[in-house]
C-alpha cells in the first residue's frame, strides 16, 4: 500500500474543522502533523499515528462516561445530568447480579442488587434507564458480557417502541467474552455456546445494524486483573483476531464485518509506555487484517478504540490523590490517539462515584481537551526515540505471544484461543504478571503514593459517598413483581420455548427468538435459564 504526503494532505483537506485555536497560547501556529516528508502519517496504513488524517483537529474524542447505580430511574437520572454537563455519549454499568444473567429476586442477588450498577430485569427497566434520551442520536456502550445479547434486544426493543428504527442506533455492545474467561469472571454458558451468542450479534448487526459495534474488544479487564501492558496489548488483540475468525467462519466477508468491530483498552500510569501500546496496536491489528485476513476496506484496517483510565490504579488512601492518577493517564490516552475516554473518579475505591466526583472526573477531559492544546497536533510524540523503540518493542513481544496462541489452535487464533482458556493459559500468564508486581510493591520496587510511601494524610476522613441502601433493592423488587404480574404468562412460555428451539440449532440466528422475550418481558434470568437448558453452564477448572 503505498502512503505520501500528497495523500495526507488531500485526506485532511477533505475532513470539517472544528472551531477552534490550532495555535499555542503564545500565538504560534502549529501544523497539524509533524515528521519527514516521506514518513508515516495519520489516516494511512499501517495507522501508527492515528487512524484519521485530521484525528482532533475534526473531532475531539468522545467523552463517554460511564455510569449506573440503584434503580434505572436513578440511573437515568445521572444520564440526564451527565449529557447536561457537556458528555456527548453515555457508557451503562449494570449491576453484578445482571452482569451474571441473574434477577433481582434470585437468591444469589441478595445484597447486590444496584450496588456496582444499574439492575436491570426486564423491558420495563431498560424503558426506564432511557427514558427521556434520544437513542437516535446519543449513541450509547452498554458493559456487559454474558448475557450480553438479552440486554442488547432490550435495547433495541425499547427504542423501536419509541420510534426509533435499529438502523438508526448507534453505540457499542462489549460482548467481549474471551476475556470474561481470562480474567473477569462473568461468564455463563461454557465458551463455544457463549461465543454462538457474539456471532450471532456480529451477523444480526452487519444485516440490519449498520451503526452498531456488536462487540468492544476489552483489554481494559486483563489489565485490572494484573497483566501487563504486553499482555494486555496481545491478548486483546488476539481475542480481536479470533472474533474475526469467528465471522468468516459464519460466511460473513471481512470487510463487511470487521469495521464495526471495536477495541477497549486501559489506560495505566507508565505514562510512555500507555502511549507507545496504542500505536502499536493499531499497527499490528492493520498488517494482520491485511495480510493474514485478506481486508481492504480501510475501515476494517483502522483500530478505533475506547479507553478507560485504570481503577486498579486509584487508592484509597489519600483518595483525592486519585485525580492526579486520572489525569495523566488520560492523558496518555489522547496523545496515544483514543477515539473514545471514561475518567474514573477519585472515590471510585470506596463506592460508586459521588455526582461531584463524576463531574470532576469529566473536567479532567474537558481541561486536557480544551486547555492543554494537546489535540492540535496528530501523534505529537511520535518520532520520539524513546517512544518509537518502545511502540517496536511491544509489537515485537505481542508478536511472540501471538505465535503461542496461534501455535495452540494449529494456524487459528479461534481455536487458540479457545484452547487457551480451557487450558488456564491466559489465567496462568496474568496471574504470574499479578503476583510479581504484588511482590515489587511489598519490597518498594513499586511505589504507590499512600500505600507504601508518602504515607502521610492516611489518617484523614475519607468523602462523602455515594450510598446505595436497602430501600433500592425493595424497590427493584417492587418494580420486578409488577411486571412480572401484568405481563402475559402465555407469551412468555411461547417465547421461552421459541429460545430454547432455536437455541438448539447452532445453524439458527438467536436474536429473533430474544427480540421476541424481551418483547413479551421475559425477565434476563427466565431467558439464561432457557438458554442454560441447551448449552448448559460452565464452571471453571478450580487449577486454573
Amino acid at each position: 500500500m503505498t502512503n505520501s504526503r500528497e495523500q495526507w494532505d488531500a485526506a485532511y483537506r477533505a475532513a470539517p474543522t472544528r472551531d477552534a485555536d490550532f495555535s499555542t497560547m503564545s500565538g504560534v501556529e502549529v501544523d497539524p502533523v509533524y515528521g519527514p516528508i516521506d514518513g508515516e502519517f495519520p489516516g494511512q496504513f499501517p495507522y501508527l499515528r492515528g487512524p484519521y488524517a485530521s484525528m482532533y483537529r475534526s473531532k475531539l474524542w468522545t467523552m463517554r462516561m460511564f455510569a449506573g447505580f440503584g434503580t434505572a430511574v436513578d440511573t437515568n437520572q445521572r444520564f440526564h445530568e451527565l449529557l447536561q454537563s457537556g458528555s456527548d455519549g453515555l457508557s451503562t454499568a449494570f449491576d453484578l447480579p445482571t452482569l451474571m444473567g441473574r434477577d433481582s429476586d434470585d437468591p444469589l442477588a441478595l445484597g447486590e442488587v444496584g450496588k456496582c450498577g444499574v439492575a436491570v430485569d426486564t423491558l420495563a427497566d431498560v424503558e426506564d434507564l432511557y427514558r427521556g434520551i434520544d437513542l437516535g442520536e446519543v449513541t450509547t456502550s452498554m458493559t456487559i458480557n454474558g448475557p450480553a445479547a438479552i440486554v442488547f434486544a432490550m435495547y433495541v426493543a425499547n427504542a423501536e417502541r419509541n420510534g426509533v428504527a435499529r438502523a438508526r442506533l448507534g453505540g457499542t455492545l462489549q460482548n467481549d467474552i474471551f476475556k470474561e474467561y481470562q480474567a473477569q469472571k462473568e461468564f455463563i454458558f461454557p465458551p463455544r455456546p457463549s461465543l454462538r451468542l457474539v456471532r450471532d450479534t456480529i451477523t444480526f448487526c452487519t444485516a440490519e445494524m449498520p451503526r452498531w459495534h456488536p462487540v468492544s474488544i476489552s483489554g481494559y479487564h486483563i489489565r485490572e486483573a494484573g497483566s501487563t501492558a504486553v499482555q494486555e496489548l496481545a491478548f486483546t488483540l488476539a481475542n480481536g483476531f479470533a472474533y474475526v475468525e469467528l465471522g468468516k467462519a459464519a460466511g460473513l466477508d471481512v470487510d463487511a464485518f470487521a469495521p464495526r468491530l471495536s477495541f477497549f483498552f486501559n489506560a495505566h500510569i507508565d505514562f510512555f509506555e500507555e502511549i507507545a501500546k496504542y500505536r502499536a496496536a493499531r499497527r499490528i491489528w492493520a498488517r494482520w487484517m491485511h495480510d493474514r485476513y485478506g481486508a481492504r476496506n480501510e475501515r476494517s484496517l483502522q483500530l478505533r478504540t475506547h479507553a478507560q483510565t485504570a481503577g486498579v490504579s486509584l487508592t484509597a488512601q489519600q483518595p483525592e490523590v486519585n485525580i492526579v492518577r486520572t489525569a495523566i493517564e488520560a492523558l496518555a490516552a489522547v496523545l496515544g490517539g483514543t477515539q473514545s475516554l471514561h475518567t474514573n473518579s477519585m472515590d471510585e475505591t470506596l463506592a460508586l462515584p459521588s455526582e461531584k466526583a463524576a463531574r470532576i472526573a469529566l473536567r479532567t477531559q474537558q481541561v486536557i481537551a480544551k486547555e492543554s492544546r494537546v489535540a492540535n497536533v496528530a501523534d505529537p510524540l511520535g518520532g520520539s526515540w524513546y517512544v518509537e523503540e518502545l511502540t517496536d518493542e511491544m509489537e515485537r513481544r505481542a508478536e511472540e505471544l501471538f505465535a503461542e496462541i496461534d501455535a495452540r489452535g494449529s494456524g487459528s487464533m479461534l481455536e487458540g484461543a479457545i484452547i487457551g482458556v480451557e487450558e488456564g493459559w491466559f489465567q496462568g500468564h496474568i496471574a504470574d504478571a499479578a503476583y510479581e508486581l504484588e511482590r515489587k510493591l511489598n519490597r518498594g520496587a513499586h511505589v504507590v503514593v499512600g500505600v507504601n510511601a508518602f504515607l502521610e494524610g492516611n489518617d484523614e476522613p475519607p468523602p462523602e459517598t455515594l450510598r446505595i441502601g436497602a430501600e433500592v433493592e425493595e424497590l427493584q423488587l417492587k418494580r420486578l413483581a409488577g411486571v412480572k404480574a401484568h405481563r402475559s404468562p402465555e407469551a412468555v412460555d411461547a417465547a421461552l420455548a421459541h429460545v430454547r428451539h432455536d437455541a438448539a440449532d447452532v445453524n439458527v440466528n438467536l436474536m429473533p427468538a430474544l427480540l421476541q422475550a424481551v418483547n413479551a418481558y421475559a425477565t434476563i434470568g427466565e431467558v439464561v435459564e432457557a438458554l442454560a437448558d441447551v448449552f448448559g453452564r460452565w464452571v471453571e477448572d478450580p487449577r486454573l
